[in-house]
């Protein structure tokens, strides 16, 4: 489906809620050393709940090892506070790589104006900073599935409710 890359994050609990949420769209979680923590921390599995282990995950030593595989094109989507392009305007197909920073620090700015056409932000009042890294992966993950919502990709998630009648 997509890609979900989380750049040295730093919270084992958003990238718990992050692995939950990568199980549940059918997306592969990129995790992009240095981590702030052990992905074996017991914090992280909590938030994961039993999804961790049915969860795609490829950890990468470095961005510069993620990107000599995957180097950013049309496909990438790089999320930041830094741009005026709202997420919603940007084109998103399967395979698309999403791109998040650390909580702290974002992406690295001489990487962001490197490829200023592939940033896109989440629109917030002039009172927000940022949002929580969990919230931001869940909305702009959730819009690309929006617009690629039909035929296999509906399909996929149609299935059975438990317990409704």
């Amino acid at each position: 489906m997509f890609n979900i890359v989380l750049v040295e994050p730093k919270i084992p609990q958003n990238t718990g809620n992050i692995g939950r949420l990568c199980v549940n769209l059918g997306a592969t979680l990129h995790l992009v050393k240095p981590l702030g923590f052990d992905i074996s921390d017991k914090a992280v599995r909590r938030a994961g709940l039993d999804y961790w282990q049915h969860l795609d995950l490829v950890v990468w030593e470095s961005l510069h090892a993620f990107l000599q595989a995957h180097p950013i094109d049309k496909r990438t989507h790089l999320a930041t506070t830094k741009t005026d392009k709202p997420y919603f305007e940007a084109s998103f197909a399967p395979g698309d790589f999403l791109v998040f920073g650390s909580e702290t620090s974002g992406l690295d700015e001489a990487l962001l104006r490197t490829h200023p056409g592939r940033c896109i932000t989440i629109p917030m009042g002039k009172m927000g900073r940022s949002l929580n890294l969990s919230v931001s992966v869940g909305i702009v993950a959730y819009e690309a599935l929006r617009q690629n919502f039909g035929g296999e990709i509906k399909e996929a998630f149609m299935r059975p409710k438990r317990g409704l009648t």
